[in-house]
C-alpha cells in the first residue's frame, strides 16, 4: 500500500531495517563519530571539576532542543533560574529546564535498568508536567510548519504502539552486529515514527539519543550538544525523517545522525578546551589581584556554572556564609564577577564564562 500522509502509518516496519545497513559511506562516518566521542570523552575525564559539564551543557541542549519545538528561551534565563530556582521564570523556560531535569532523570534510571517504554513515558512526563502515556485516542498527525499541510500520521491503537515499542526496546537493548552509532540513528527514526505521545515525542526522542549513547559506553555522561547541530540543519532532519518512511532511505538518514555526532563532539571538546584555558586565567588573575582568598576550591566553584549564590560556597565547604559572601563580593569588586538582585535572591554571574557559554563558537 502506498504511503499516504493523512493515513495511520500502521504498516510502520519493525526493526531491524532490511538491506545493508552499513556501506563504506556509512563506515568511514561511523569511524569518524567514534573517534570524536572517545576524545569527548578523553577532555571530560581530563576537566578538573566534571560538575562544570553537567551543569552547562544539559542546559545548552535543553535550550536548543526545545527552540526546535519552537518552545523559544534564552541560555542566559535558563542559567539563572536554575540557580534561582524560584516560580517567577516565564512558562518557556519552565519547559525547558525541565528538559534538564528529564535528561538527569533518565540518567539515573538507565543505572538501574536498560532502556525501555516506562522510561520514555517518565521523561515526556517530566519535559510536559503531566502524566504521559502511550496515546490511546486517534487524532495525532505531523503538520507542515509552512503551510500546515499533513505530512505524517503515525500509527494509532495503544496495543499497536505498545507492540511497536517493544519491538524498539529490543532492537536498541538486545546484543547486535550493528555498530551502536548506526543503531542510535535506526532507534531514533523508529520512536518518531512511532510518534507514541500527544506531545513531546521530539524532545523525548533527543535525550533518548544521548540515553543510548551512555548506555553503550559511547559517552560517560550525557555532556553531547547534539540538538545544536540539529536546530543548524532543522528543516534537513525533518525532510531525512520523512523520506524513511516514504522511500527506506536509511542511508542518507544515518549519514545525517553521524554527522551530526561527530560534529557536536568535536564542538564540545573545543568548548571543553575554552573553559579550561578561561579558568586558568581567571585563576592566575584572582591569585594576583586577591591572593588572600584565592583558591583552587574557589575558582572551581565559580566555573560549575555561570550564576553563583553564597549558599553554593557554603555547601561545597569553602567557606561559612559571612566569609561566603565577603569572597564573592571582593572577587565582584575585581571584575572577576559581576553581581545583581532577583527578588530576595542575590547572584553572582561570572561573565566571561557566560559569553563563552552562550556564543555558538568555541572560543570565547
Amino acid at each position: 500500500m502506498p504511503f499516504n500522509p493523512n493515513t495511520p502509518f500502521v504498516a510502520l516496519p519493525l526493526l531491524p531495517p532490511k538491506g545493508d545497513l552499513e556501506n563504506k559511506p556509512v563506515l568511514k562516518a561511523c569511524v569518524e563519530a567514534r573517534a570524536a566521542l572517545a576524545s569527548l570523552k578523553q577532555a571530560t575525564a581530563l576537566i578538573p571539576n566534571p560538575t562544570v559539564l553537567i551543569n552547562t551543557i544539559p542546559l545548552l541542549e535543553a535550550q536548543a532542543s526545545s527552540a526546535i519545538e519552537n518552545v523559544v528561551t534564552t541560555t542566559d534565563a535558563l542559567f539563572r533560574q536554575a540557580q534561582l530556582q524560584e516560580n517567577s521564570a516565564d512558562p518557556q523556560t519552565k519547559e525547558a529546564l525541565r528538559y534538564r531535569t528529564a535528561l538527569r532523570h533518565g540518567c539515573v534510571a538507565i543505572d538501574k535498568t536498560p532502556l525501555n517504554t516506562r522510561i520514555a513515558e517518565e521523561i515526556c512526563t517530566i519535559i510536559k508536567d503531566v502524566r504521559m502515556t502511550v496515546r490511546r485516542v486517534p487524532g495525532t498527525a505531523l503538520a507542515h510548519e509552512g503551510t500546515g499541510a499533513i505530512i505524517y500520521t503515525p500509527p494509532v491503537g495503544e496495543s499497536l504502539l505498545r507492540d511497536k515499542l517493544a519491538n524498539w526496546e529490543r532492537f536498541v537493548n538486545l546484543p547486535s552486529d550493528l555498530d551502536p552509532l548506526v543503531r542510535m540513528a535506526i532507534a531514533h527514526y523508529q520512536f518518531e515514527a512511532i510518534h507514541p505521545f500527544t506531545d513531546g515525542n521530539g524532545r523525548t526522542g533527543r535525550i533518548l539519543n544521548l540515553l543510548i549513547l551512555v548506555q553503550y559506553g559511547l559517552l560517560d555522561s550525557p555532556v553531547l550538544y547534539l540538538s545544536r547541530y540539529i536546530i543548524r540543519n532543522k528543516r534537513t532532519y525533518y525532510d531525512l525523517l520523512l523520506r524513511v518512511t516514504k522511500e527506506e532511505a536509511w542511508e542518507e538518514w544515518i549519514l545525517y545522525m553521524l554527522r551530526a555526532t561527530a560534529d557536536t563532539a568535536k564542538w564540545t571538546v573545543e568548548k571543553i578546551q575554552a573553559i579550561r584555558e578561561l579558568a586558568e586565567r581567571t585563576a592566575a588573575t584572582v591569585k594576583k589581584r586577591l591572593p588572600k582568598i584565592y583558591s583552587k576550591e574557589l575558582i572551581e566553584s565559580i566555573f560549575v556554572q555561570p550564576y553563583t549564590r553564597i549558599e553554593n560556597l557554603t555547601n561545597a565547604g569553602i567557606a561559612k556564609r559571612q566569609t561566603a559572601s565577603v569572597y564573592l563580593n571582593k572577587l565582584a569588586q575585581a571584575k572577576v564577577l559581576s553581581s545583581a538582585q532577583f527578588g530576595r535572591t542575590k547572584l553572582f554571574v561570572n561573565p566571561a564564562f557566560l559569553r563563552l557559554l552562550t556564543r555558538d563558537v568555541a572560543d570565547e
